[in-house]
């Protein structure tokens, strides 16, 4: 058992994928070709953006998007302290500081009604996490920038293909709601490559443009750089796997979700588990199974012997990181990002699961609550 199988999923669209390398290998052509153009338009399409560009990976996404947005020395941006390192650690090299605010204990994104209080004159973005392939709570957030005059940058790496409802009825996309979005395509996640890879989506010609000068050194034309940058172009290989993987997205996000329904209903009423939380009007796309338990170390030992894997996202939050020292946050600092590190643990969950492999994780995890 795997906690996540990316040879059967290879195997279910071998001809696809197959097919795909050998067009782009027999044109010769492997950066900012077609293949890259027809993913871009497919994702902003997919998720109601304007424009999406091709990056080398989720973390470029992330630090490009910023540097589009004006991000500097001096600057404040309002995220998470408890996801992928990633996500502050763009912030930090921006010359910026990571201003964190606390989660909400049951979907694990930052706590939307905290955010107000942490904007000061130095905030330039907040950058909320779209955590395990669930929306943060976007609109309260859109409508705290819009008030403070500030942009918002949605990590949404973990969730493309979840979407929310608001208030007016309207259905809004992961990667549709900010001034722009960052998507990660590495191999694990629900839409992933053979490699790094990652996307920007937004609604603005002007951040377009910057995003795609900034990721081929500043050039619009050859060997003509306007400002200095980098290297960070999806290249076309990844992009075939990618457009050959794209249209079997929905099924195998519709998949991850009846998993889900099937642990949720299992595990229902076992004493000191919480399964994962999904908020009304919530679209959860499920690239984690995340639940909670005081026990979780125990659990996590208990599933091992029985030979099923699991994983920890994320055992150290970003505030307490050693990497993150200098911002002087003591423990208890955000007592509920501390306490779902403690607390949190992610079952297998991908398409390719076996009816007896989801069995057996259900049965164990069943008996190991039931123990005296």
């Amino acid at each position: 058992m795997k906690l996540v199988d990316l040879y059967a999923e290879y195997r279910s669209i071998r001809a696809h994928i197959d097919r795909a390398l050998q067009h782009t290998l027999k044109r010769g052509s492997y950066i900012l070709g077609e293949k890259g153009v027809i993913l871009e338009q497919k994702i902003a399409a997919f998720v109601e953006a304007d424009y999406a560009i091709g990056l080398n990976s989720g973390t470029d996404a992330l630090a490009l998007a910023l540097k589009a947005l004006g991000v500097g020395k001096g600057d404040e941006v309002i995220t998470s302290p408890f996801s992928f390192i990633a996500t502050a650690e763009v912030i930090a090299n921006a010359g910026a500081k990571p201003v964190f605010v606390d989660i909400d204990p049951k979907t694990f994104n930052i706590a939307a009604d905290k955010i107000e209080t942490a904007v000061t004159k130095k905030t330039k973005v907040i950058l909320p996490v779209h955590l395990y392939g669930q929306m943060a709570e976007m609109e309260p957030i859109v409508r705290i920038a819009r008030k403070h005059s500030l942009a918002v940058l949605e990590d949404a790496a973990q969730a493309i293909g979840a979407t929310e409802t608001w208030r007016n009825g309207s259905v809004k996309h992961a990667g549709s709601t900010g001034d722009a979005a960052c998507f990660s395509f590495f191999p694990t996640k629900n839409l992933g490559a053979y490699g790094d890879a990652g996307m920007v989506t937004t609604h603005h010609a002007a951040l377009d443009e910057k995003i795609r000068l900034a990721r081929n050194h500043g050039s619009r034309k050859k060997y003509i750089h306007e400002f200095l940058a980098i290297s960070s172009r999806l290249d076309e290989l990844q992009a075939a796997i990618l457009l050959a993987k794209f249209p079997h997205l929905p099924k195998w996000n519709n998949t991850r979700q009846n998993i889900a329904a099937m642990y949720t209903k299992a595990f229902s009423g076992l004493g000191r588990l919480e399964p994962p939380f999904i908020r009304r009007g919530g679209h959860h796309v499920f690239h984690q199974y995340t639940i909670r338990t005081p026990l979780r170390d125990k659990l996590k030992d208990y599933l091992k012997e029985r030979g099923v894997p699991t994983s920890i996202h994320y055992p150290l939050p970003i505030h307490r990181q050693p990497a993150f020292a200098y911002l002087k946050h003591a423990p208890g600092s955000f007592r509920e990002a501390e306490r779902a590190a403690k607390e949190v643990l992610s079952l297998p969950l991908h398409p390719f699961l076996k009816k007896k492999e989801i069995n057996k994780i259900i049965e164990s995890v069943q008996k190991f609550f039931k123990l005296p």
